[in-house]
């Protein structure tokens, strides 16, 4: 289970909080939407638990491992992708999904979990290429396949389907049920209501660094659509 209890961040400078008292649950198996409008503090949230921003209240807690107390250890369960891809340009593909493969201590299947990712998302023939060459869909495609090579038990993905095309984008899908299937949960944001709704069994909202709804999809939805409900609760 991920915890996080009363977390709250002000920025240098500022007095007004870009995340305060935020609360959420996450359990193994769960596939957790988290949407807000831009600037509600989803990104700052998610840095928060990933240990990449610093917090000044509350905890952040996964199987009982505080981030805070132990950063590495919470980090080994952990894989993150941001919203904008941002990896070792001046390694080849192949170079740098062997490096993150290696940090996680992936034994003998290195070669064939990167095999059978690389070709589900198109990108076999392209690993031997510097990263720099690649699209901004083939950088997105390589951050993927490292979060997912050591089958985290926490992933968080910050807007993942943004530069995918749309078989890329099921691939995807499909892999995050199944590392849920096996135990897994997964907190991910993203604009895009429809996905959020028919993907993910619980839900929560963000705005202006509060959460303002929680729960299972459809609690947070209350019998209307996802869109619906949250023009409804921004109307107010």
């Amino acid at each position: 289970m991920l915890r996080v209890e009363h977390l709250s961040k002000t920025y240098r400078n500022s007095d007004v909080k870009a995340i305060d008292d935020v609360n959420l649950e996450i359990e193994n198996g769960d596939i957790f939407g988290f949407i807000g409008p831009n600037g509600a503090g989803k990104s700052t949230t998610i840095k928060c638990i990933v240990g990449i921003h610093p917090y000044d209240e509350g905890s952040i807690v996964f199987d009982d491992i505080d981030l805070k107390k132990d950063p590495l250890a919470f980090k080994s369960h952990l894989a993150y992708v941001p919203d904008n891809p941002d990896i070792y340009e001046f390694m080849t593909g192949i170079g740098y999904l062997d490096f993150i493969a290696n940090v996680f201590r992936i034994g003998e299947e290195k070669n064939e979990l990167i095999h059978k990712y690389a070709t589900m998302f198109g990108i076999e023939e392209d690993l031997a290429n510097p990263i720099k060459s690649y699209s901004h869909g083939m950088k997105q495609k390589i951050q993927i396949i490292a979060a997912i090579i050591h089958a985290p038990k926490l992933m968080v993905l910050d807007e993942p389907f943004v530069g995918l095309d749309p078989k890329a984008a099921f691939d995807l899908k499909e892999v995050m049920k199944e590392l849920c299937a096996q135990g897994s949960m997964i907190l991910f944001s993203s604009h895009v209501l429809e996905v959020v709704e028919k993907f993910c069994n619980k839900i929560a909202i963000i705005k202006k660094g509060k959460i303002i709804a929680s729960g299972t999809t459809e609690e947070v939805k209350a019998g209307e659509s996802l869109e619906e409900k949250f023009m409804e609760l921004f109307d107010e």
